[in-house]
């Protein structure tokens, strides 16, 4: 046991490493330069340009900036926003919650619904009711995420009106931020219509999210009684 977890720890580093240089490479591959997307339509004179290129430490040696910019990570500073120049650790503590809230409620939308289609399937082994759920079940598995949502709020937003189309609450509620859970806050807030708009902005997401655990969790349940 203690060898597995020393061998799983001795991973952590190369992953690391990888991730970090797969996303410093990423940056330098795109085109454009971000001085110069800061500058805006009317540029800005070299001057300035070769004094904020040496403030960003983009004239240095691509190594020089790798090992700059891994610094900056483990110390936990992951630098600040071309866009508001606010930092990105504060963008994104102030954004996690609602990952976190969509990525909940998909995993429990998957459980309630694969657990009982999968126990189903089990108890009905080699009937129709069994294909069937297991060839909805496969058919979900294989479907890409962003096509099947594409398709979810092309029915259900679109053509029935029945969804918002995006956002996480309708923009008449001016709600006090307490905990970054759309949800939660909107119960706190005690506005009335708050959190069924916040459930009818959330449940297609989760739909679109949940479907491959839901296939996932119903095969494997079938398979395991």
């Amino acid at each position: 046991m203690l060898g597995f977890v020393l061998r799983r720890a001795g991973l952590v580093i190369p992953t690391f490493i990888g991730i970090t240089l797969l996303a410093f490479s990423l940056i330098h591959l795109i085109p454009g330069d971000a001085v110069e997307a800061m500058s805006g339509e009317r540029g800005m004179d070299p001057a300035r340009y070769a004094r904020l290129q040496h403030e960003f430490g983009l004239d240095r040696p691509l190594y020089v900036q790798y090992f700059d910019y891994l610094g900056q990570v483990l110390q936990g500073d992951l630098g600040r926003s071309l866009i508001t120049h606010e930092p990105v650790f504060k963008e994104f503590t102030a954004l996690f919650p609602a990952t976190v809230e969509l990525s909940l409620c998909a995993i429990l939308l998957a459980l309630l619904a694969g657990l009982p289609a999968g126990i189903l399937a089990a108890l009905k082994r080699n009937t129709f009711l069994d294909y069937s759920v297991m060839g909805v079940s496969l058919t979900g598995y294989s479907m890409p995420i962003f096509w099947w949502a594409l398709l979810l709020i092309l029915l259900f937003s679109v053509s029935l009106g029945w969804t918002p189309v995006a956002g996480r609450i309708d923009i008449v509620y001016d709600m006090p931020r307490v905990t970054g859970f759309m949800l939660i806050d909107a119960l706190l807030s005690g506005e009335t219509g708050a959190f069924k708009s916040a459930v009818s902005h959330l449940i297609l997401p989760a739909i679109a999210l949940g479907t491959i655990p839901l296939a996932v969790i119903a095969r494997m349940t079938r398979s395991a009684m």
